[in-house]
């Protein structure tokens, strides 16, 4: 398989009040094309001060993180603005939606602003990803109009709009009831078997049991990792949960 993101040696520290916080101490991975990883760690651990460094909405302190071949760190402003609008999707706790449009403009404002395709192909996209997630009657709806596992499904359309390499996921289910939650990972999985790579943060053994590998982050190190392997029958997720908390438990969880 081919790396999509590899990361050598990564460090983050914060300095506050003349007082280094070392986040991430030489972090080494790789992500593969069309792998679902999920980080999971105590609080604290560093696992979305990761996400954001690899991404390149966060800067780093030292190391590399090469995304797609691209050199993150010598990306400089738009340039790394093009490469996250262009190949890069976020979908976060907090649902983070323009205010003043709708749940339509809301999705296909990165794809017109990327120009990538027409507005019109633009358009296609967001109606196909809405009827998929069940969200087309909700269309011209105000975001303060819908509930919040709707909203979750939205930022996944708009996360989706631009067809990216890599989807980051940061606690992507933790603000939803469990029905609101199985239908967001529901559209990941499906989104990752399209060929979309997925790194996700979560704490839930249930969420990260549906990804293929779980990296484990203890005091900005990676501890431990296990295969899960494609989730292909949802009947086999309690017997992953299992294996997955047993594993867990083992690493201190």
């Amino acid at each position: 398989m081919e790396a999509i993101i590899t990361v050598k040696d990564l460090c983050k520290t914060y300095i506050v009040n003349n007082y280094s916080n070392n986040v991430l101490q030489n972090v080494n991975l790789q992500i593969q094309k069309g792998e679902f990883v999920t980080i999971m760690g105590p609080s604290g651990s560093g696992k979305s001060t990761l996400l954001y460094t690899i991404s390149g909405m966060d800067a780093m302190t030292s190391g590399e993180v090469i995304f797609n071949g691209k050199q993150i760190a010598e990306l400089k402003g738009k340039q790394l603005t093009k490469l996250r609008l262009e190949e890069m999707g976020f979908i976060f706790q907090q649902m983070y939606m323009m205010k003043k449009l709708c749940i339509m403009d809301n999705i296909v404002l990165p794809g017109y602003e990327a120009g990538i395709v027409s507005r019109e192909e633009v358009n296609q996209r967001a109606e196909a990803l809405m009827r998929r997630l069940d969200l087309i009657e909700l269309a011209e709806r105000e975001i303060t109009e819908v509930s919040g596992g709707q909203l979750q499904r939205a930022c996944l359309c708009r996360a989706l709009i631009n067809q990216p390499q890599v989807l980051f996921a940061d606690e992507p289910t933790g603000a939803l009831n469990s029905k609101a939650a199985n239908d967001v990972m529901k559209e990941l999985v499906a989104a990752n078997r399209d060929g979309t790579s997925i790194l996700m943060v979560t704490h839930s053994v249930k969420v990260a049991a549906q990804s293929e590998r779980i990296i484990y982050l203890m005091d900005g190190n990676i501890q431990g990792e296990i295969q899960l392997g494609k989730l292909t029958d949802e009947q086999e997720l309690s017997k992953r949960e299992r294996t997955l908390k047993t594993w867990l438990m083992d690493q201190g969880w």
